[in-house]
């Protein structure tokens, strides 16, 4: 197998392989782009990031500074909103629901390297897809760890690591992130 089809596989796979690192090159002009758009051009904005991510609902806001590792791998729904110097390494897929708000300075990842210092020195890395459901709030400074699932109308304390998955209708935070207590959802009342 090539480099790229053990890191599409889910397997370990050579970070530094020119395959894999031809990837980061969108992300990396993508990124340049729209970190460059002024932040009142919504329209110029909105166009770089649709070229940027594999898939965008309507109204996103992506403010300054923005960075990733692919681009393509990233899909969101509508309304979709990240607040200022948020990262998502998209190494997997990243798939993210509608009306979901991002605090600053957050950390999505997808991508784990070997405890083992030999596994290091090889370049391995090892990616796991993130999915995120609907009416999230994710607050600042958080970090959301390879592979977790996190359900619908979940709110995520500033300052959480997220390493497990996340039911629906809860308020999680610490480190790492455990429930705190459950929340209504309320959506029903607006249909």
């Amino acid at each position: 197998m090539t480099e790229l089809e053990k890191l599409d596989a889910g397997l370990e796979y050579d970070f530094w392989d020119e395959g894999v690192n031809a990837r980061k090159l969108h992300a990396i002009e993508g990124c340049a782009k729209l970190n460059a758009i002024p932040v009142t051009d919504d329209t110029a904005r909105e166009a770089a990031i649709q070229e940027l991510f594999g898939a965008v609902g309507r109204y996103p806001t992506v403010l300054p500074v923005f960075n990733c590792d692919n681009g393509r791998n990233i899909r969101v729904g509508h309304e979709f909103l990240t607040n200022y110097n948020v990262t998502i390494l998209d190494i997997a897929p990243v798939t993210i629901g509608d009306h979901v708000m991002i605090g600053p300075n957050t950390l999505i990842t997808t991508v784990n390297h070997p405890l083992s210092p030999k596994g290091r020195r090889a370049h391995l890395g090892q990616a796991k897809p993130v999915k995120i459901g609907n009416d999230v709030w994710i607050g600042g400074n958080c970090t959301i760890l390879p592979g977790v699932t996190i359900g619908n109308n979940v709110v995520i304390a500033a300052g959480a690591v997220v390493t497990k998955d996340i039911p629906d209708n809860c308020v999680v935070g610490g480190v790492p992130a455990k429930i705190i207590r459950e929340i209504e959802d309320d959506t029903e009342e607006m249909a």
